[in-house]
């Protein structure tokens, strides 16, 4: 029989709930509505007037050929880092639940990177690969390979890539982690004596029992390599070279922050909010039919 709290006025309830509901109207709802508001004007970059535009400016953001790249940018982008970190946090979540010496040193060496904000993540990326005194470009070179960030477009996509999912696979793997200690032994064991192999194992069984969380993290990295990692991106690259690492996010900042187009950045932060509320209703609506709870 299932049981349900039930309250016997309705003062309680709007009391528990209404600290979440002002946290949400202040600083989800309003800086929201702000920003549809903005875009429909073009302000002086004084702030001193303001003139009305309608959808001008999303007009002109549609067809600009450096905005429509960042789009591409950004899905080539969002799409590594969640392959690169999701994979390799899986593969490392599985060792780990396979390993019996040193199992609590190596799980919490694995989490460390995750304290790392991602503004400094991506100076200690930037130092390592540093094109004159980086201990990595240095090995490259020795190897033959003239690494240079800053004038090759591809170099910098992988460096910050790279940064970017460095730091969330310690998230992913406690997520898995927990997942693959969850499964039940007896199941493993069974499908062993049947004779089911390891990666048989892995592929038919573990992995479908921990679809929920696999689920759960892709939505999840997606949004992180659309928002969370622009600190990393304005330390390393700054979006260069000639914009090949300007993702939707960073040109929010670009335009409003330094080229003082309030105009256009609030238009763009309504096209980012859109892109990526329609990506999560796909992934609920396509993806998730694929989850087995």
């Amino acid at each position: 029989m299932e049981k349900r709290v039930t309250f016997r006025g309705w003062l309680l309830p709007i009391l528990l709930i209404a600290p979440q509901i002002v946290i949400s109207l202040i600083f989800f709802f309003y800086p929201a509505a702000q920003a549809v508001w903005q875009s429909l004007f073009i302000p002086d970059p004084f702030g001193l007037s303001a003139r009305f535009v309608g959808l001008g400016n999303f007009e002109f953001l549609l067809s600009d050929p450096f905005y429509r790249a960042s789009f591409f940018t950004t899905a080539l982008f969002s799409i590594l880092v969640t392959a690169f970190a999701m994979v390799p946090a899986l593969f490392l979540a599985v060792l780990a639940d396979r390993l019996i010496k040193g199992s609590s040193v190596y799980r919490t060496m694995l989490i460390w990177p995750y304290a790392v904000a991602p503004a400094i993540a991506g100076v200690l990326w930037l130092f390592m690969f540093n094109t004159r005194v980086g201990l990595a470009s240095w090995y490259l070179g020795q190897f033959g390979y003239d690494w240079n960030h800053v004038l090759n477009g591809g170099e910098a996509m992988g460096l910050v890539v790279l940064a970017s999912a460095w730091g969330r696979i310690s998230y992913n793997f406690l997520f898995f982690f927990a997942a693959l200690q969850a499964v039940p032994r007896s199941v493993i064991e069974a499908a062993a004596i049947d004779g089911a192999h390891f990666w048989r194992r892995f592929f038919t069984i573990v992995l479908p029992l921990i679809s929920p969380t696999t689920f759960f993290l892709l939505v999840v990295n997606v949004v992180y390599a659309f928002f969370e990692t622009f600190g990393i991106i304005h330390t390393i690259t700054a979006g260069g070279p000639q914009q090949s690492t300007t993702i939707l996010v960073y040109k929010v900042f670009a335009d409003g922050f330094v080229g003082q187009d309030l105009g256009s950045s609030s238009a763009q932060s309504v096209i980012l909010l859109f892109v990526v509320g329609l990506l999560t209703v796909i992934q609920f609506k396509y993806i998730e039919k694929r989850v087995h709870y």
